[in-house]
């Protein structure tokens, strides 16, 4: 790995690439502008395994030369967008260290307002906060299903649109990447650490070319990772279906007593006896896999296996297009 300036950026935006071959070239132009007015940055470019010509081409470009300084890491497969933006976080040498996605859906002014308000030395943590949306209605129906579960189960203090793109100090970023856990959420990690946080408002725009690799299937494992790593309220779900089905099942049992004292029970029913097995045996799984999903997560961090790995890393020189390599 390259051995750290002895100067820092002013800032350093991590961006992590994953099927953004269509994008690359328009991403590097915006991140030119967003260097001649910030006049000193340093991108990271996290290539998460992209199965694509994402790597070829971005190595092409920067080879060609840019306003900015660059880090290239390549991972050796694709370990997630959570991995690659922490891979990121602990290289980024900038005294501010934004989050921006390669996708050019957040405008690329978001960045400097990004570094204004953390300049001022008021808060540690710039959060954007979604004020309008240009996406297809499907999406926009799903993500606020997801992040309106999100602020419910998880974390109330996210804001209603949720959070793609954040920015913080280096002292924030580099305790943030000194967070060994897996199967968890990067933003609920950065809300779990508390500090000053800001929001800013910005509007999103649809993805200009490309499908976007965040699914339905993935948005349900991420909001289970979240659930399962900052809240136990799924356990205390159980407990509390488990004390009502107890009073439940004492009252009914004690009509039932009742009507046999009576001699109005003849025949003991047989539907409703399956009826109620197959229902307390279904809850009884489901309380298992709540639970398992609990053992699961602590078994895989008690492994203390690294997030993601590395295969090389290499460095651009702003404007002569220079490069050292790091083989890992």
């Amino acid at each position: 790995m390259p051995s750290p300036a002895s100067d820092s950026p002013r800032c350093s935006v991590v961006v992590p690439v994953y099927r953004n071959e269509e994008t690359i070239p328009a991403l590097v132009e915006r991140l030119d502008r967003v260097a001649s007015e910030l006049g000193d940055l340093e991108v990271v470019f996290v290539v998460d395994g992209s199965p694509d010509d994402s790597l070829e081409r971005l190595r092409s470009r920067l080879a060609g030369g840019s306003a900015f300084s660059a880090q290239l890491v390549v991972l050796s497969r694709n370990f997630g967008s959570f991995s690659a933006v922490k891979k990121g976080l602990e290289v980024a040498r900038g005294d501010v260290v934004a989050v921006m996605a390669a996708d050019l859906q957040e405008p690329e002014s978001l960045i400097v307002d990004f570094v204004a308000v953390l300049e001022r030395g008021e808060h540690d943590i710039a959060v954007g906060v979604r004020s309008a949306r240009d996406d297809p209605g499907a999406s926009v129906v799903f993500s606020r299903l997801f992040w309106w579960s999100y602020r419910k189960l998880v974390q109330p203090e996210i804001p209603p649109g949720g959070v793609d793109v954040f920015a913080c100090t280096r002292a924030v970023a580099r305790r943030l990447a000194s967070l060994e856990e897996s199967h968890t959420s990067l933003v609920g990690l950065l809300y779990w650490l508390g500090f000053r946080r800001a929001e800013v408002p910005y509007e999103r725009a649809r993805r200009p070319a490309g499908k976007s690799a965040w699914t339905f299937r993935k948005r349900v494992r991420y909001l289970q990772d979240s659930i399962f790593s900052f809240t136990s309220l799924p356990i205390a779900a159980i407990t509390v279906v488990g004390v009502v089905g107890v009073l439940a099942s004492l009252s009914y049992g004690a009509v039932v007593l009742g009507y046999w004292s009576a001699g109005r029970i003849d025949v003991a029913g047989y539907t409703p006896l399956m009826l109620a097995l197959l229902f307390l045996a279904s809850c009884i799984l489901i309380a298992l896999g709540i639970v398992g999903s609990y053992v699961w997560r602590t078994y895989e961090n008690s492994k203390r296996r690294p997030t993601s790995v590395t295969m090389w890393h290499e460095r651009f020189e702003r404007v002569t297009g220079s490069s050292r390599r790091d083989s890992t």
